[in-house]
């Protein structure tokens, strides 16, 4: 596993639209979700974390972690490397930086994951997430309707 070129970083006001560019790049930000800095800013008072994972040669954002706190627990969102630095090790890498911070504050940490993502259902399982199989997730997004 080579990321001696890799750096991971916490997001900063001015990260934004480079963060709104790689979650467009992987798929993570629809407007339905409707995260927007607000909303990014407001999770971090809170207690979340966003991390940004860098490449150090261009200073380029290539992947993200971002976790929510509901006071008991973590949810970790928008985890994503952009495909060209898939297959690195960096997914390993970043998760852990995203473990290490839920042991630092003390919270379970929770996730959802697309039924069909074999990859990355294997890397949470290789970290220690255990699979909830009786429970269905739902939504309400927009409120207002």
């Amino acid at each position: 596993m080579k990321t001696e070129n890799f750096t991971i970083r916490d997001y900063k006001p001015e990260n934004y639209s480079d963060v709104m560019h790689l979650w467009q790049k992987t798929g993570l930000n629809t407007p339905g979700r409707g995260d927007d800095e607000h909303i990014i800013e407001k999770t971090i008072l809170v207690g979340g974390k966003l991390l940004l994972l860098f490449n150090g040669k261009t200073n380029k954002i290539i992947g993200s972690s971002w976790l929510t706190s509901d006071g008991r627990r973590l949810y970790l969102h928008h985890f994503a490397i952009i495909h060209e630095f898939r297959g690195r090790g960096l997914s390993k890498l970043l998760l852990s930086k995203s473990l290490d911070y839920a042991k630092e504050i003390g919270q379970q940490i929770k996730l959802e994951v697309h039924q069909k993502n074999i990859v990355a259902k294997n890397l949470y399982k290789k970290a220690g997430f255990k699979y909830l199989g009786d429970y269905e997730v739902h939504i309400i997004r927009d409120i207002n309707s």
